[in-house]
């Protein structure tokens, strides 16, 4: 199929086949991930990045590339979670800057949008590192940039991007030694790709095979509507006020293809968000429109009509309204100097963090990384002028940090890598002093704390020259792995020794929903007994998949 030029409707589909084909992929990405622990992976996040991006260009109708990729651009960066999916909203976001003010995309222009999309990306982190998605997304822009003006077909160029994005993929190995020790490609960069194939798909009428619900399905419909404005939005912008669901659950057995199609036409005459999927044993629409009844009406002449859903988005607008206006008047209330934020999971770490003031504690660690969106919203909830926010994970240090792209408050990002370094952080936090002096103080605190993380391997590989089994118990410290074996205290007590010097006073063992606390207890006494100048403390964590979190100062 060619392609002159690429529209509005075009490119929803594009987007929106690429998140399908993702979606599909999610666990072939996530198996790409070098490092074994059974944390929130690579297609994972980058999955539920571009499935926000696609609910939020499918909350409206938009005709130019401009507005669907500035309404994907939007979503994505509300749901980015974990490194991988911020990388990938920073990338849609240049896309959107690229394709501001225009209607379609030529080739000059998709050159530019490649390029626009590295760009952004590589800004947003802070030490950009070759041999990942950043890389893959630098050489599409090179190669596409240096042949935009040998093709005046959007298709072929197109075909460019796919081409040279796996021949840079497949060198990434040569880039990260710790890549071609575990025989594997970058997971982000493989991300990336998938979704642009899936684009590509898309633009040459090809099929995508996707699954959904378990089942296979053929070419990806667009996202679910999203029955939400903007916070701009007044009432009479509402253009169309019944959101009208229903099913032809027995369509008459001479119902033919047309018919469907003139379905399709004649709701779209009276409303938007038109919707209709058939096949033979039924028809499902969605449709917003001011006649429901006519939207039945014509549906009954198909067959019978059943799980009939009329809503009436004018209340449910008024309703929000009212809500908004009442947090509004919540917030006007007087604001303290600081608040906290801090991420954890784990109702023990959750309390441990309340007991030290924290204001919020938002779910979310290596199991489940919480959105840019999440993460901001903690902090215009938190009734603060200034909110720390402890991110404890390396992962979601990136997602803190643009969540203040998002909200008014000052925020101030601490790095801390791991939840006992947050509790150190939040133990030296001083009402009486500076966010300057805060920062540094606390950051200090959190410096002096070496982490010990155990966990489990979830699947046979290699790393650091070291073979690697399911079900192996891992003993990393600072992220590093340390001590590798099958029992699982042999292994704390090892990893604990490499961390323990003269100069420790204090190890604190946080114990896992998998550990008793019989257990935990015994280890305890066993380092009172083995470093008796220190003083060992035991908390119940309650974190998922990690037998134990141990720090030492």
């Amino acid at each position: 199929m060619a392609n002159k030029r690429i529209d509005g409707m075009m490119l929803k589909e594009m987007f929106s086949s690429g998140a399908a084909l993702l979606t599909q992929s999610r666990e072939s990405v996530d198996a790409l991930n070098v490092f074994p622990v059974p944390d929130g992976d690579t297609g994972t996040n980058m999955s539920q990045t571009i499935n926000s991006a696609i609910k939020e260009m499918t909350a409206k109708r938009h005709t130019s590339v401009a507005a669907v990729s500035d309404a994907v651009a939007r979503g994505a960066l509300k749901g980015a979670r974990g490194n991988s999916g911020v990388i990938l909203s920073q990338i849609l976001r240049g896309f959107a800057r690229a394709l501001a003010g225009h209607e379609e995309i030529d080739c000059a222009l998709l050159a530019q949008a490649m390029r626009e999309g590295a760009n952004t990306a590589y800004k947003a982190v802070m030490k950009p590192k070759e041999g990942t998605i950043l890389t893959v997304a630098r050489f599409i822009a090179e190669e596409t940039e240096k042949a935009a003006d040998k093709y005046d077909d959007v298709t072929e160029l197109f075909k460019l991007v796919i081409t040279s994005g796996e021949a840079i993929l497949k060198r990434t190995p040569e880039m990260l030694p710790v890549l071609k020790q575990a025989g594997v490609v970058d997971s982000g960069g493989m991300g990336l790709m998938v979704i642009y194939r899936g684009m590509y798909a898309a633009l040459t009428g090809e099929p995508v095979e996707t699954v959904v619900d378990g089942k296979a399905e053929g070419k990806p419909m667009p996202g679910e509507f999203v029955d939400e404005h903007d916070e701009a939005m007044t009432i009479e912008d509402i253009q169309f006020a019944y959101c009208t669901e229903f099913i032809v659950s027995h369509p008459r057995p001479d119902m033919k293809d047309e018919e469907v199609v003139r379905l399709r036409r004649r709701l779209e005459r009276i409303g938007d968000c038109v919707v209709v999927v058939a096949d033979m044993s039924l028809v499902k629409v969605h449709v917003h429109t001011n006649d429901p009844g006519k939207a039945l009406q014509y549906a009954l002449e198909l067959g019978e009509l059943d799980a009939i859903k009329i809503e009436n988005m004018l209340e449910e607008f008024r309703e929000r309204m009212e809500a908004r206006l009442a947090a509004e008047a919540e917030k006007q209330a007087e604001m303290k100097e600081y608040g906290i934020v801090a991420v954890a999971l784990g109702e023990g770490l959750s309390e441990i963090f309340t007991n030290l003031n924290v204001d919020k504690v938002v779910d979310g660690g290596q199991t489940m990384n919480p959105s840019i969106q999440d993460l901001a919203q903690a902090a215009d909830e938190t009734n603060a002028k200034n909110v720390i926010i402890l991110p404890n994970n390396t992962n979601i240090i990136l997602a803190a940090q643009q969540a203040s792209e998002l909200t008014d408050k000052n925020v101030i990002v601490l790095s801390t890598k791991s939840v006992p370094m947050g509790i150190s952080a939040a133990l030296a936090f001083d009402p009486s002093v500076s966010p300057e002096e805060n920062a540094e103080a606390m950051m200090e605190a959190a410096n002096m704390v070496h982490t010990a993380s155990i966990t489990f391997a979830v699947r046979d590989t290699t790393y650091d020259d070291r073979e690697i089994h399911s079900g192996d118990i891992m003993g990393m410290i600072d992220n590093k792995l340390e001590v590798l074996g099958n029992d699982l205290s042999t292994v704390a007590s090892e990893v604990t020794a490499k961390m323990v010097t003269e100069e420790t006073s204090l190890i604190t063992i946080y114990f896992g929903s998998d550990v008793t606390e019989a257990d935990a207890q015994a280890l305890c006494e066993q380092f009172a007994e083995q470093y008796p100048d220190c003083d060992v403390d035991v908390q119940n964590g309650g974190q998922p998949l990690y037998y134990y979190l141990i720090a030492v100062e």
